[in-house]
């Protein structure tokens, strides 16, 4: 099971990343992003990734990647991590990539979902998912959240990760 974390801070870089297996020049793209503190990571791209919303970035942008924590990684500063999904931040919208138990409590136990007749639930090509989003990976957009312990929200939009 893949556990999610995520790194944001603003896009300094983005080049063509070349793959010793893929032939396909520009497909793979490396993302450098800095924090406020300085640290850095540098993001692979690659056709696979999912930006939310679709949106492009540029350099200065704000972004959040969120990355598989248990995924090997190579040994080099700075951190070189295969982005599964990048999310452009914005004020009124807050992004969550997690596992939602059968409750739809994130794995980290920090976010719960209320899901209305107004939540679209998608799968990663936009299409419609009809089954029950519990006990799956998600990509969570939403907005404002309760004080409480875990937060809960209702999302504005659920893709489903299958």
């Amino acid at each position: 099971m893949a556990i999610f974390k995520s790194f944001s801070g603003t896009i300094t870089m983005i080049e063509d990343f070349w793959t010793a297996t893929d032939e396909r020049t520009g497909c793979y793209k490396l993302m450098s992003v800095e924090n406020k503190d300085g640290n850095i990571v540098n993001f692979v791209v690659s056709p696979g990734t999912y930006f939310v919303d679709h949106v492009t970035v540029v350099l200065g942008d704000r972004v959040t990647g969120f990355y598989d924590a248990n995924a090997p990684v190579p040994l080099i500063y700075p951190p070189q991590l295969r982005a599964i999904v990048m999310a452009k931040d914005t004020v009124l919208q807050n992004v969550k990539v997690s596992y939602f138990n059968s409750a739809l409590v994130s794995s980290d136990g920090t976010l719960k979902l209320n899901i209305s007749p107004y939540t679209k639930i998608v799968l990663r090509n936009d299409q419609l998912f009809t089954e029950s989003p519990a006990n799956r990976n998600l990509i969570v957009v939403y907005g404002a959240t309760t004080r409480s312990i875990p937060a809960q929200t209702t999302p504005y939009k659920i893709i489903v990760i299958c």
